[in-house]
Formats: C-alpha cells, structure tokens, sequence
C-alpha cells in the first residue's frame, strides 16, 4: 500500500529533525576535541581553517578506514604534532586575521 503525502512529509520532517540532532552531537563532538587540541587558541581566518580541516579529513578518509584513534596511539602523538605545526604555520606564515 502507498503511503499517503501528509506521512511522507511527516517522516521527512521528523528525519531532518534527527539529521539536526546528529549533526549537532559531531560538532560538539569534534568542537571539544578541537579545543583540547588548542584550535582555540590560533589566530586563522575560517576559510584557512576548513581548509586544514578538509585536509584532515582526507588524511583519514584515504583507505585508512573508521579508525577510532585507539590502535595508532603511539603515530597519534606525531600526528597531532604535523597538525599543530600546521596550524602554527599557517598563522605564524600571514594568512591569520589581524
């Protein structure tokens, strides 16, 4: 049996709300974890941010399948110093806002 418009809209309405939820927990989520790493401490445009961020992304997203961070501990270390350097480089190189 076809379900009719009026249901249709309501599970459509009733998903994007939890689309919301979720993409409201990954930003906290990755907000947190950027804070801890001290991205709230650099001085850099937005725009050069999501940049190193979509490089990032990349980074783990090539083949490296859903890590959760745990079984490279050790790499982790110097991971996170390549993505500090980076991001002090950026700053310290001009591209950071006055």
């Amino acid at each position: 049996m076809k379900k009719p418009s009026f249901r249709i809209r309501a599970e459509i309405a009733e998903l994007q709300e939890q689309l919301k939820a979720a993409e409201t927990r990954e930003a906290e989520r990755i907000g947190r974890i950027a804070l801890k790493a001290g991205f709230g401490e650099i001085d850099i445009d937005e725009a050069h941010l999501q940049t190193a961020f979509e490089d990032l992304a990349k980074r783990f997203h090539a083949g490296k399948g859903g890590s959760n961070g745990k079984e490279r501990a050790g790499a982790g270390a110097s991971s996170a110093t390549d993505a500090t350097t980076f991001a002090s480089g950026a700053a310290a190189s001009g591209t950071a806002e006055a």
